[in-house]
This record gives C-alpha cells, sequence and structure tokens, in this order.
C-alpha cells in the first residue's frame, strides 16, 4: 500500500473522528484496531460543553473549548451520519444555586426551574449508533488487527501490523486510548502515550424510560437512549478492570433514583464497564507529537471524547495538512508537556 495513506491506530472516538475527517478533507486513510471491547461505547454521548463546564468548575478558556467542541458537532454529525438530538440538560439536587452561577459565569444560557436549573446549551449522541455511523462512512477503512511495530523509513512510515503486513503511511495517527506506545514509536512521544492516565467508567443500560433528557445531580446521571435510558457513571481513576463492579452498580442506582426523586423499583440493567484516558491537564492530546515527523496524536480525553472528538479531528487534521494553528489546537497540542 502507498503513499498518501494515513494510518490511524486505535477506533475509538477520537481516531474514528479523525479518520471521518481526513477522509471528508480527500485523503485515504486506513484505521487499524484490533476489534472488541471499545471505552467510547461506555458512554451517555453526551455534547454537554454547559453541564461538564458547570460540574467540574472549570476556566472561561476552558469553558469556551468545550463550546467550541460543541459548535462543530452540527456539521460534523449531518456529514457522518451521527444522530445529533439536541434536548434541554438539568441539574438537580446538591447545590443547584453553585451550578447555576457557574452556568451564568461562564455565559451558558440557564434558567432555574423550581429546585432544578435547566439549559438548552447541551446535545447528546448514541454512542453505539455514532460508532456504527462513523465505522460506515470510512467504506471499510477499518483494518481489524493490532498494530505491533512503527517504523520511519525515510519520509514515509511503516506500520506493521499482527501476521507480517506493513502499512506504509504518509503520516499516522496514535488514538490508541489506554494502550502501551506502539513499538518503535519515538522515545518522547512513547513517554507522553505511556503517561496516559487510565480512568475506569461505569454505566448501566436500561430497557425502559426513564426521562426525556439528561438529568445530572450529586452521584449520577440519567440520560435517554434509544428503547431506555442510561444510567452513569463512575470516575475511577488508575483502574483498568472492565468487569462490571456490584458494588458500584448499588451506589449508581441508589443515587440515579435520588436524582429523580423516584422510590426504587426493579429494572433491567446491563452495565459496561471501560477504561478512558486522561492527560495530565484533563484536555486531549491533539497535533504533532513531539518527535517523528509525520506522527501525530489523539489521545486522552478524559471523559469529554464525544464532546471534543469533532475538534480533535479537526485539530489533527489541520497539523497534517501544516495549517496554522487555531487557539484550541494550542490548548491540545501535546508538546504542551
Amino acid at each position: 500500500m502507498s503513499s498518501p495513506t494515513i494510518v490511524i491506530v486505535g477506533a475509538g472516538v477520537l481516531g474514528l473522528s479523525t479518520a471521518f475527517e481526513l477522509k471528508r478533507r480527500g485523503h485515504a486513510v486506513i484505521v487499524v484496531d484490533p476489534g472488541g471491547a471499545n471505552a467510547s461505547r461506555v458512554a451517555a454521548g453526551m455534547v454537554a460543553p454547559a453541564m461538564e463546564a458547570a460540574i467540574d468548575d472549570v476556566s472561561p478558556d476552558r469553558a469556551a473549548l468545550f463550546r467550541a467542541g460543541r459548535d462543530l458537532w452540527p456539521a460534523f454529525a449531518a456529514a457522518s451520519g451521527v444522530a445529533l438530538a439536541r434536548r434541554p440538560a438539568e441539574w438537580r439536587g446538591g447545590d443547584v444555586d453553585a451550578i447555576a452561577g457557574r452556568l451564568t459565569a461562564l455565559g451558558f444560557a440557564a434558567r432555574r426551574e423550581g429546585d432544578r436549573v435547566v439549559t438548552d446549551e447541551d446535545c447528546q449522541i448514541e454512542p453505539d449508533q455514532a460508532m456504527a455511523a462513523l465505522r460506515a462512512s470510512l467504506d471499510g477503512a477499518v483494518l481489524e488487527r493490532r498494530a505491533t511495530g512503527l517504523r520511519q523509513v525515510g519520509d514515509e512510515w511503516r506500520v506493521e501490523v499482527n501476521g507480517g503486513a506493513a502499512l506504509a503511511a504518509s503520516a499516522v495517527v496514535l488514538a490508541t486510548g489506554t494502550d502501551a506506545a506502539v513499538p518503535g514509536a519515538p522515545a518522547a512521544t512513547r513517554i507522553l502515550v505511556d503517561g496516559v492516565q487510565p480512568i475506569r467508567g461505569q454505566i448501566g443500560v436500561v430497557v425502559r424510560d426513564l426521562t426525556p433528557h439528561p438529568v445530572r445531580g450529586p452521584g449520577a446521571y440519567v440520560a435517554p437512549m434509544t428503547g431506555g435510558a442510561v444510567i452513569g457513571a463512575t470516575m475511577e481513576p488508575g483502574r483498568r478492570d472492565t468487569a462490571p463492579d456490584a458494588a458500584v452498580s448499588e451506589r449508581l442506582m441508589e443515587a440515579a433514583w435520588r436524582v429523580l426523586g423516584q422510590a426504587p423499583e426493579p429494572l433491567t440493567i446491563e452495565w459496561r464497564a471501560g477504561v478512558r484516558g486522561a492527560s495530565a491537564d484533563g484536555l486531549p492530546m491533539a497535533g504533532a507529537a513531539p518527535d517523528g515527523e509525520g506522527l501525530f496524536l489523539a489521545l486522552a480525553p478524559r471523559r469529554n471524547g464525544w464532546l471534543l472528538g469533532p475538534l480533535v479531528a479537526s485539530v489533527v487534521a489541520d497539523a497534517i495538512e501544516g495549517r496554522t494553528p487555531s487557539p484550541e489546537a494550542r490548548a491540545l497540542d501535546p508538546r504542551r508537556f
């Protein structure tokens, strides 16, 4: 296979989003991924700059970055076939005044409705549908293989995959989640990739309607999904195990019923756990790697992979094309570390 193919290693939300963005700009792409469980499915698909910014009490600059990520979604969804739902989002319980104050201070429209605060600035996708749509948009360009080696040969890269094959690429994007660096990655890149912090998250998928729009509160959220709802989510730094934890499930359910203001009822729930990655400052690493011409990163979005997927994709594609970095690109530059 000859250049100018771009190889993306990893088929989570950042890898698939980057592959789609490059393809729609006219680049030939191949995504290499071993298949199997994917942490991008273990989510409610929140495209939620307002609530994420208020809950984490972020800086105005970070809130603006989240908003920029949200603003790319309508065109990205329309082009890729991802279904984007605009629904109100609300916070119940806990310190409602604090959440309302943060939303207003960060420039998000919000309103008080009794003992809750509501914003219309957030959206939602469904991870299973979104992953399927992004894969379909790539027209068979996802190769179910594990990347086993990486080496630079002149102006090109060779991505070795299990089975003995090697893919030639004009550029390589490492979107490998919390996996170890691909053998052969340059030293500084390897340090960044191996330094991604694993954070375990658990959610429950319920075959029953519980709410028409996302509802958040202390300890849990409940959001609609086709055919039911999703309950989540934990943030457990340092854990890599993906078997659902019964004690975690019980705590999430107790918090979810409190958020909904309802008495507990029997539910049929599929519990899922996945491991997402985070950088030292909680923002993704997107753009040129610190060493290795033609090597790029799309990693570590913490819990905002779906919110920031199109933004990371745009930043990486711009870097590959040699465009002038945007303010968002400078904020996400892997070389900031």
